[in-house]
């Protein structure tokens, strides 16, 4: 899916790849080198779509190692193994063959799904499954248009999508049950999708007041319980934050200007 954010010079240095069966970090991965056999997850450390993919394999308890990428100083690797220039992508080693490849974030949370064993995050029902994916799609049309709201430096084009997102949650809001997730007591892929929009916010509200779930209980107690997720909190690093306020300094964006 796509992503847009650099963050400036990142990863040179190492970063821990999470053994998820032991629940710790066990190594260190430099960015552009592959680890020899398992799941190999292609990131970039503020990328929304790879957040989902990694809470997926989380929740499952399937474990991966990440390999962080800048995108703006793409490892040479790279570009033949990603059709559309994105990430994430999931390297998938074959026993009998070479490896695939997978691309699209939506299409990697589906193979997890389908192959992983653990804790179901699809339901059983097809009609339901089917309404679930459709929601998984109405979150990504969510961060196409939070993606002008942090990076305009356009009082009226900041404007207008932060009205846009205040109707898009708005259908958000008569959808949601009694919680805390969206369908109930169990987490699903529609709760990864929707995690790392809501961390986005979690940073905004630090910088100003969009208003954006004033008027959305519902989600607000959504977004609550999934902050409060392990899988989630473990998707990203300690620094997400510093990341994503200097990716909107180097972006001029005017939610800046509203800083109190």
């Amino acid at each position: 899916m796509r992503i847009r954010h650099s963050t400036g010079p990142h990863p040179d240095t190492p970063r821990p790849v999470a053994d998820l069966s032991a629940g710790v970090a066990t190594g260190r991965l430099a960015r552009g080198k592959q680890p020899s056999s398992g799941l190999t997850l292609v990131s970039h450390p503020l990328c929304p779509y790879v957040q989902r993919a990694a809470i997926a394999l989380l929740e499952k308890g399937i474990p991966f190692q990440r390999v962080m990428i800048d995108l703006d100083d793409r490892p040479d690797w790279f570009a033949p193994l990603s059709p559309l220039g994105k990430v994430p992508l999931l390297r998938v080693p074959r026993p009998d063959g070479p490896e695939a490849v997978l691309f699209e974030s939506n299409v990697i949370c589906e193979y997890i799904e389908e192959t992983g064993a653990g804790v179901k995050l699809h339901p059983a029902d097809p009609l339901e499954r089917a309404r679930h994916r459709a929601w998984m799609d109405f979150g990504s049309a969510i961060l196409a248009d939070l993606w002008t709201l942090e990076t305009t430096s356009d009082a009226a084009a900041y404007e207008t999508k932060r009205k846009a997102l205040v109707g898009r949650f708005a259908r958000v809001e008569e959808t949601l049950g009694q919680g805390p997730y969206f369908a109930g007591e169990a987490f699903g892929l529609v709760d990864a999708v929707f995690a790392p929009i809501f961390r986005y916010f979690d940073v905004f509200d630090g910088i100003t007041d969009t208003g954006v779930f004033d008027r959305t209980p519902a989600v607000r107690a959504w977004r609550v319980a999934l902050s409060a997720r392990q899988s989630v909190r473990d998707a990203v690093d300690a620094d997400y934050p510093a990341r994503l306020r200097a990716f909107l300094a180097r972006h001029d964006a005017h939610m800046l200007t509203l800083a109190a």
